[in-house]
């Protein structure tokens, strides 16, 4: 018997998983699970950000922003328009019942990322694992730095060691990085200054770059000069469809931001294509605005990226070792990391800084999965999840047949990668493999055909040959982040500028040396202790 907790986070189908084995792994009783159920339910129901909440800096002229001629009226409201009663109290945890457009029991398989409104999610705690918690000073400086875009952001979350620091110490950062901060800023990164990193979804990328070039010409390099058209073509049809603007100062404070276009984020975060901005999302982040179809889409992201770290684990594990695989999935193929052009003690460093918000993000998915448990006495101990001293241990179903559901359920672009390379390692004849594809199309327009695995999946789960599955997959997985990456690296000679860039570079390559050489050094002490 084992309990179960926040069942909107997942729905009813998350629960059932649809695998036909039962569950086979060592697990506490009831009665010894509770603590660990009671702060799961805890962890996965404080703070919703909304990025409506926060009010606009002095001076802001809201009713100006909201009639601007070039703003289109849904973009309009976002912007400026009070939150409704409606949006008030779901931001308080209350939530009007899911629609028949999103039920509990479709949101994974058949997720519709046309909704447009949170009371349209399955459940009114749906995603807040989502939610980060951070200094609250530090969150609401972050929020007024979005104030100062007058163009429409409909998504936004800041990421990265401006905001989770990703090491001991004052390393890697500068004492006067930022121009004039915010006294939350200095405070939190107390004389180890970094660029902040920020994500902005939008809804019309030409739209919001017109209204940016307006009021932010500085921004850009040499290819604003063109027009509102060039730089969304850039964006929208090179890499990854991310366009950056770094070292940029607002509010007093260093960052760089990243636009992208909402129905481009949704489609990696739900199929990963490029696993680009998906990778991110894989990681603690700070949401500061937030979207409903994208909370939704993120959803379906994190639970993938659960099931493809089991796919290369074994049957027990650590939670480090989970988080880590999770973390890495982002850097496998990513040109920088082959060509030291950034710390490779980057995952290592990031799993070990932030264990209990990974925690935060993953523990209650992985407590609603069938095929995966937390096996460690000290998950008893009801303050375990802000332990960041507590690394548990968990275990996993090995069933061939739970597996292949596993493969099954990958996301959809990703899983036609992973079946071409099996169709080439079985050396499956290409009618048949084109007709069993047919068999495994995810769009029904009924919604009846379910995603479990079959006989090719549970062969695929079983494959131990030169490496087997885990090599497959990670082959897979460097194959889709390689390209968009690579593209991404030149497109932001371009985007940036050629200043910017061999200032971003530059240091980019010094985090590389510094962490190649502490690696190193590591292991010399290593060898010296075995001697």
């Amino acid at each position: 018997m084992t309990l179960r907790v926040v069942p909107s986070i997942l729905g009813k189908r998350g629960l059932q998983e649809l695998y036909s084995t039962p569950r086979r792994l060592p697990i506490f009783a009831a009665t010894q699970r509770f603590p660990f159920n009671l702060g799961i339910r805890q962890y996965a129901s404080v703070e919703e950000e909304r990025g409506r909440g926060s009010a606009p800096p002095p001076g802001f002229d809201a009713a100006q922003a909201k009639q601007s001629p070039s703003a289109s009226p849904s973009e309009q409201s976002t912007t400026s328009k009070p939150a409704s009663s409606e949006q008030i109290a779901s931001s308080r945890g209350f939530s009007k019942p899911p629609s028949s457009t999103s039920t509990p029991t479709d949101w994974e398989e058949n997720p519709d990322l046309s909704i447009s409104k949170f009371s349209e999610l399955p459940g009114k705690d749906f995603g807040v694992n989502q939610h980060i918690i951070i200094n609250e000073e530090f969150k609401e400086a972050l929020r007024q730095i979005l104030w100062k875009f007058r163009a429409p952001i409909r998504y936004a979350f800041a990421y990265g060691s401006g905001v989770f620091p990703q090491s001991a110490g004052k390393s890697g950062g500068s004492k006067n990085l930022h121009p004039n901060p915010p006294e939350a800023v200095a405070k939190v990164q107390d004389g180890n200054q970094k660029m902040i990193d920020f994500i902005f979804g939008v809804s019309y990328s030409q739209h919001w770059h017109s209204l940016n070039l307006h009021e932010h010409r500085d921004h850009y390099s040499w290819l604003g000069s063109l027009g509102s058209y060039a730089v969304s073509k850039v964006q929208d049809s090179f890499g990854a469809g991310v366009y950056f603007n770094p070292y940029v100062t607002v509010n007093g404070t260093l960052i760089k931001y990243g636009v992208v276009n909402l129905d481009t984020l949704c489609r990696d975060l739900s199929e990963w294509d490029t696993l680009y901005l998906a990778g991110r999302l894989q990681k603690p982040v700070k949401i500061l605005r937030d979207n409903p179809a994208v909370r939704l889409a993120n959803q379906v992201n994190l639970i993938a990226a659960v099931r493809t770290a089991l796919l290369l684990l074994p049957p027990e594990f650590t939670e480090k070792e989970l988080y880590s695989t999770i973390a890495g999935i982002s850097y496998m193929g990513d040109p920088r990391m082959s060509i030291g052009g950034d710390d490779p003690r980057k995952v290592e460093n990031i799993v070990k800084h932030q264990l209990p918000n990974f925690r935060r993000l993953y523990a209650p998915l992985i407590d609603n999965l069938p095929n995966i448990s937390f096996n460690d006495p000290a998950c008893s101990n009801r303050d375990w999840l802000d332990d960041p001293t507590v690394n548990s241990r968990l275990a996993q179903n090995m069933d061939p047949v739970t597996r292949g559901h596993m493969v099954r359920r990958l996301p959809n672009a990703f899983r036609k990668k992973l079946y071409f390379e099996y169709q080439s390692k079985f050396k499956i004849p290409r009618g048949e493999f084109n007709k069993m594809l047919e068999k495994t199309k995810d769009e029904d327009p009924d919604r009846i055909r379910r995603r479990e695995g079959g006989p090719f999946e549970q062969r695929i789960a079983q494959d131990t040959e030169g490496g087997g599955l885990r090599e497959e997959v990670k082959q897979v997985i460097e194959h889709t982040i390689r390209w968009p990456s690579f593209v991404q690296s030149v497109k932001g000679a371009v985007t940036a500028g050629w200043s910017r860039s061999v200032r971003y570079a530059t240091e980019k390559r010094a985090k590389g040396k510094k962490g190649a050489q502490a690696l190193e050094e590591a292991e010399q002490d290593k060898e010296k202790k075995i001697d």
